[in-house]
């Protein structure tokens, strides 16, 4: 018989090979730092890809990764810059120096460079670009004028573009003579007199093509045009729906600025995804390497909001305080529909953020999700109040407390059904993050009304 657990870490050992640096390449890195030894730190180094040296230095502690810049400084791949968390990027930027990072920039394809100068104080920024030749300052300096996650700003400036009355061969000579083509690139743009673009061409459609043939008439007309001041967020969402591999960015003349490719848009993906992630907890990405005081004071803030919800909470059951004490079941039982209802509602806002932040939650389908939700709500309700009601039944040998325990169940979680999908949609509509702001303000209405309803309902029909 194959040994399963065997197999697993066969394939993890495959996998950190194929795909990652491994934790044993880690290790043996940190040695060869404490113990100075440059030459082997160098030989670690020297066969990972950028991304992983990335990853090792954010794996590293703060001293052996100051280290370990200083050993790979006179010959630092601007690449790694790229791959950096915000915050470890910070830390090295400040100890490479303005000189090191302008050499690392000119190095840059445009968006990558773009990327890495975004996140650097206005001072630094301006530092930086006095240090950078004319030609590529300007286009920079352009880009960054544009607004924080817009399309403009993820773009690549250098771009493939040739007139409709080329041939193929004219095309292919010019992709061999031009110097400032861009290193990677799936499609050739045509344009008109006026640079705007009329039509696209794959590489993989040129490459089969006669010498003689021309470009008008192989070019497909039916192209995606990406306006500069489009959200990121739309961006991912039109290669998403089209399958897009790279589009033209346009500006407000319809003349064509720079591209789009799907490398940028998959790192746009993975930020939303990540940053929606993170709001639902309330915690950011750089959270993780944030200094000690910076990352206490950011959740400080947070926990502050429940704590202000706890004391709600509290004030709604001290209400029923003689009413407890009369019923001493009644305290162990009300955790249950509020913490039920809770999980319930968070459940609903998770699906309908997700929903909304992909466009599938619209006007048209609005009334039918909200609908469908609290009729979720209603069949979950009658399924746990009855669960919950029979154990409570049982338990303390009242078949009128697991009535009041059920009843009030059913209407909380119908409550959090209800109030999970509309909230997220209120909040989206008044242009905020609903990932933000709707748990708190769910969760909060849970506890205030599942304490209110079971409490009162007992103090009714119990006492």
């Amino acid at each position: 018989m194959v040994n399963k657990e065997h197999l697993q870490v066969q394939d993890q050992e495959v996998n950190e090979t194929l795909y990652g640096v491994s934790q044993d390449t880690i290790r043996a890195l940190e040695e060869a730092l404490e113990e100075e030894n440059k030459k082997q730190v160098k030989k670690l180094i020297k066969p990972l890809h950028a991304a992983d040296v990335a990853v090792v230095i954010e794996y590293l502690s703060p001293h052996l990764r100051q280290r370990l810049i200083e050993i790979l400084l006179p010959h630092f791949d601007p690449d790694i810059l790229t791959h950096l968390n915000e915050t470890v990027r910070e830390e090295v930027v400040e100890q490479l120096g303005t000189r090191e990072i302008a050499e690392a920039i000119t190095g840059l394809e445009s968006d990558d460079a773009v990327l890495l100068i975004e996140d650097l104080g206005k001072d630094q920024q301006k530092e930086i670009l006095e240090s950078i030749p004319m030609g590529e300052r300007v286009i920079l300096e352009e880009v960054l004028t544009y607004p924080e996650y817009s399309a403009a700003r993820l773009m690549q400036r250098e771009i493939v573009c040739v007139p409709s009355f080329w041939t193929v061969a004219e095309t292919m000579h010019y992709m061999t003579k031009e110097k400032n083509l861009p290193d990677k690139f799936y499609d050739i743009f045509v344009v008109d007199p006026k640079h705007s673009p009329i039509g696209g061409i794959p590489l993989s459609l040129l490459l089969r093509q006669p010498a003689a043939t021309k470009v008008a008439d192989i070019m497909m007309v039916d192209i995606k045009r990406i306006p500069a001041l489009m959200d990121q967020e739309e961006v991912a969402l039109l290669f998403r729906k089209y399958g897009l591999v790279s589009a033209p960015v346009i500006d407000e003349g319809g003349r064509i600025v720079g591209m789009i490719t799907v490398d940028d848009v998959v790192d746009v993906i993975e930020e939303e995804a990540e940053e929606d992630i993170m709001l639902l907890s309330r915690v950011t990405e750089s959270d993780f390497f944030e200094p000690l005081l910076s990352t206490s004071y950011s959740r400080i803030r947070w926990l502050l909001i429940s704590l202000i919800s706890t004391l709600l909470a509290a004030t709604v059951i001290s209400q029923f305080q003689h009413t407890i004490e009369k019923l001493v079941a009644l305290a162990v039982l009300m955790p249950i529909n509020a913490a039920m209802s809770g999980n319930a509602g968070m459940q609903v806002v998770t699906v309908t953020v997700r929903a909304l932040a992909t466009r599938e939650l619209g006007g048209a389908n609005m009334s039918r999700a909200i609908w469908k939700e609290i009729l979720v709500g209603l069949i979950n309700g009658i399924v746990f109040g009855a669960i919950v009601g029979s154990i409570a039944a049982f338990w303390f040998a009242d078949p009128a407390l697991g009535i009041v325990l059920g009843g009030a169940l059913i209407f909380n979680m119908i409550w959090a059904a209800a109030w999970g999908v509309a909230l997220p949609i209120l909040i989206d509509k008044m242009g905020m993050d609903p990932a933000l702001s709707a748990g708190p303000f769910l969760t909060t209405t849970t506890d205030l009304l599942g304490f209110a309803i079971f409490l009162g309902l007992a103090r009714f029909f119990l006492v």
